[in-house]
């Protein structure tokens, strides 16, 4: 067991006085009083927070998404990042609603372990989810991918990258979330041509055999990127014969990269990502990375302070059926990547947006718009 030292205490002591100081900046913002949970005075500026599942450049994006929504639909938007994984994301949402926050957007760290916590925080104020999905507790939506089928996606481009197949590895950041289990799968499935079922789940240390693929393992590394590195590194010395690399967090394909360079190997094993990091973009322009599947984290952030101003002023129109408020996942390669790569970065300059994504308007799982129109109109 590690030792706790001042050295190693000090940074998880700041983080905990910032996520103090960020919510104790939402007393400020409006009274107590009106909806359960103590949420803002009657007339006040809804009060909304944003709360993220780590700390990445992947949600740097979601968080300009945010912001500019709440410009957009004069809200108080506060955006947290947890650092510490479930045991700061805990603090920080009990923080919010002990301050009176009016609702919140989380992406769980781990669901199957945070239902109670959950149920606690939708007792006191508005409630959903993006990115990660937690269906078993008493959120209002959620929004995101449909990350089995993104994930099927992302397995068509292995595919593609390897027509006669081969022996894969898969790495991740970690089991516990909704999504990573959900894409995980769905690459699997995808490659070993399997119907589409969300429901398989192939244990992560096995080795999975197909006709054409050999699915070496799944591993993990915890949001720890230096830990991500050295797994890649462990796979190409124990299978030197490795065809693929599969990174299924953003920055798994990034480590994945400096791992090959470092072996020698780059171009020699193919490599197929998911999300939009700048060097895996940068791979997939120099031939390093085959493709990628990509989220839309800005539409992340927009779209989930939209939803949750809308339930806070009573308007469930903004709901579909199913509350699954999907924004579509996209598949890119070198054909399409300079163009993605330029709207990215203007997303990431948050004056220069637009408010609603290039494909439109949100969709449920099965592709239709959401009805009533969810669009709320700019005050």
């Amino acid at each position: 067991m590690k030792k706790t030292t001042w050295k190693t205490a000090l940074p998880i002591l700041a983080r905990r006085v910032l996520t103090l100081f960020a919510a104790a900046g939402l007393a400020s913002c409006g009274g107590g009083g009106g909806d359960a949970g103590g949420g803002s005075e009657k007339g006040a500026k809804p009060r909304l927070a944003y709360v993220t599942n780590g700390v990445d450049p992947f949600w740097n994006i979601a968080e300009s998404g945010a912001k500019k929504a709440g410009a957009d639909l004069d809200v108080d938007v506060t955006v947290l990042m947890p650092a510490g994984g479930a045991v700061e994301q805990k603090n920080m949402l009990e923080d919010l609603v002990t301050r009176g926050i009016d609702g919140i957007a989380v992406s769980p760290i781990d669901a199957a372990n945070q239902i109670d916590l959950l149920n606690s925080i939708a007792e006191r104020a508005t409630l959903i989810t993006h990115d990660s999905d937690a269906p078993k507790a008493n959120r209002e939506a959620f929004i995101g991918v449909d990350n089995y089928e993104a994930g099927r996606q992302c397995g068509a481009l292995v595919k593609e990258a390897l027509p006669d197949g081969g022996k894969v590895m898969v790495f991740i950041g970690r089991m516990e979330q909704d999504n990573a289990r959900l894409r995980r799968q769905g690459v699997i499935d995808e490659l070993l041509d399997r119907p589409k079922n969300p429901e398989n789940f192939d244990p992560p240390g096995a080795e999975v055999k197909g006709g054409r693929f050999t699915v070496l393992g799944t591993l993990t590394d915890q949001f720890d990127r230096l830990k991500a590195k050295a797994n890649a590194e462990d796979t190409l010395s124990r299978f030197p014969d490795i065809d693929g690399m599969i990174g299924l967090f953003a920055y798994n394909p990034p480590m994945i990269l400096e791992a090959l360079q470092g072996a020698g190997k780059i171009g020699k094993v193919k490599v197929i990502g998911f999300d939009e990091a700048d060097a895996t973009l940068q791979g997939i322009i120099d031939g390093s990375v085959h493709g990628t599947v990509v989220q839309n984290p800005y539409e992340y952030g927009y779209q989930s302070i939209k939803v949750l101003k809308a339930l806070k002023a009573g308007d469930r129109s903004v709901i579909p059926a199913d509350k699954f408020i999907v924004v579509p996942a996209r598949q890119i390669r070198r054909d399409n990547v300079e163009a993605f790569w330029t709207d990215l970065k203007a997303k990431r300059g948050i004056g220069t947006v637009r408010s609603e994504s290039e494909a439109g308007k949100p969709r449920d799982r099965a592709g239709n718009a959401a009805k009533p129109d969810t669009t709320i109109k700019k005050p």
